[in-house]
């Protein structure tokens, strides 16, 4: 069993040259952006534990979040042994949430414990991944196709609940209404095995293409 496909440079070129010939008006506003930036990150602890720190608040406020965070802990993000081991009430001193505080805290426990293993992921499927992680409390299937995506760097995901994707495919395809799951599953059926490539040009296209 060999471990799944992931982004690299030969993949967003074929991507890129597949999108560009099987969907027009992607192809143009792929033509319009120009190369796919699309790139691996963070590996999946560390994605997971920042994914919840960022979730519902502004940029800035974010990373104030995240600065005083690694400040706490030497400057980095805490191994999940240690972060297990943080207590809430440090935690929301931090200028977390409850519920953001309970959340770093279990995906620390599921990582120490083995509950998720982060050198088993890569061999698993997508649905595989989606399931692993979301048994996790406080991680939703949005962050785990996020950590599809930008950590495991799988090709071909589609976040049907982002909301970007779902305006960046309104506006490409003059939809009246935002898309839901269901018509944006459709579309995306065009741009297999490269949805995630297709889907990192749909968030460029608020900025592409102006309304109307």
């Amino acid at each position: 069993m060999s471990p799944a496909p992931r982004l690299d440079p030969p993949l967003l070129q074929r991507a890129r040259r597949s999108l560009l010939r099987r969907d027009p008006r992607l192809g143009g506003l792929i033509r319009r952006v120009g190369p796919c930036g699309l790139r691996r990150r963070a590996g999946a602890y560390e994605f997971l534990v920042r994914s919840v720190l960022y979730q519902q608040l502004a940029g800035a406020a974010a990373r104030a979040i995240e600065r005083r965070f690694r400040e706490a802990f030497g400057g980095t993000i805490p191994t999940a042994e240690r972060l297990a081991r943080a207590t809430p009430a440090r935690l929301r001193k931090l200028g977390l949430s409850r519920q953001k505080a309970e959340a770093v805290r279990a995906i620390a426990r599921a990582f120490r414990d083995g509950e998720v293993n982060p050198r088993r992921l890569p061999w698993l499927s997508d649905d595989e991944v989606v399931a692993e992680l979301t048994r996790i409390r406080g991680v939703g299937v949005w962050t785990a196709h996020m950590l599809l995506m930008f950590s495991l760097g799988r090709p071909d995901v589609l976040p049907v609940g982002d909301y970007g994707v779902r305006k960046g495919a309104q506006r490409l395809y003059g939809l009246d209404q935002l898309p839901g799951p269901a018509r944006l599953q459709a579309l995306g059926e065009h741009w297999r095995p490269y949805r995630s490539v297709a889907s990192w040009y749909l968030w460029r296209a608020v900025d592409a293409i102006p309304p109307g």
